[in-house]
């Protein structure tokens, strides 16, 4: 587990909400209210899958216990400002991350009510396929919230702020894990993989202005529960339908190459290649 040293500080989940954790109030930097979510293009080399159709799931909605992790790190502000960072943050985003994910982000960008999809390598080379909306994006702020299916019920706000004289860039997560298989995939080694990929982000993000920075770590407990009345989350498991999407791959590619070999006539009449 990547507890710090000493109790981890217990808050109420009564007290934690999206709008605290976005930052600004500007209701035009907020998506609108969404019932399932919906993919208008897929980039190339992206895997729509499990996203499509899928309603947004909160901590609130997942199973395992509730975190919060905060990463930072700390840049001088002569480098770059908080606005500036963000504004790189968001038109850069899918190059900050290990090599073995993708972010696909929107052609739009990231922007209120958009939508991306995400390729992810987990443990055992497993593949998974699964999206983001963006909740919320403004100059200073952005919010990402996951779907159903996703290894993480909740959502993660990336902000910068000015401290003295540093641009502070900032990643925080409030989480459970979706479902059992999911929650034990954090107790067994998931957190520490979390942890890793979120301060090679943020390494890889001082790197791109020039400075190299050792990110912070923060994890509060909020919420040491199990809610075993989401138990039924694991019909949405993004991981098991991926890996049943990639079993059924070589079916696929025969059904593919019979069809392409079946060619139409001039007189209409389908016709073997």
């Amino acid at each position: 587990m990547p507890a710090q040293a000493g109790e981890p500080e217990k808050l109420q989940p009564s007290d934690v909400h999206p709008e605290e954790v976005a930052g600004a109030r500007d209701a035009s930097s907020w998506a609108k209210s969404v019932t399932r979510l919906n993919v208008s293009e897929v980039p190339e080399g992206a895997l729509n899958l499990n996203v499509q159709g899928r309603r947004l799931a909160s901590p609130i909605q997942g199973f395992g216990k509730m975190w919060q992790k905060t990463y930072q790190v700390r840049l001088s502000d002569e480098t770059v400002s908080a606005t500036d960072l963000i504004a790189t943050w968001k038109e850069r985003f899918p190059e900050f991350w290990p090599d073995t994910n993708r972010f696909y982000a929107p052609l739009t960008g990231i922007a209120p009510g958009e939508v991306a999809l995400i390729n992810m390598t987990m443990p055992g080379h497993m593949k998974l396929s699964t999206g983001v909306l963006v909740l919320y994006a403004d100059e200073e702020s952005f919010t990402l919230m996951n779907p159903q299916g996703h290894m993480l019920a909740g959502w993660i706000t990336f902000r910068a702020a000015q401290e003295e004289n540093l641009t502070v860039a900032q990643a925080q997560v409030l989480i459970r894990a979706s479902d059992p298989l999911y929650e034990v995939g954090l107790m067994l080694g998931g957190h520490r993989q979390e942890d890793r990929f979120w301060h090679h982000t943020l390494s890889s993000l001082a790197a791109h202005f020039g400075e190299q920075a050792e990110v912070d770590t923060r994890v509060v407990c909020v919420d040491k529960r199990r809610q075993w009345s989401r138990v039924n989350n694991l019909w949405h498991n993004a991981g098991i339908r991926s890996g049943m999407y990639m079993a059924g791959a070589p079916g696929r590619g025969v059904r593919k190459l019979l069809g392409r070999r079946r060619t139409r006539g001039p007189d209409g009449e389908d016709r073997d290649a």
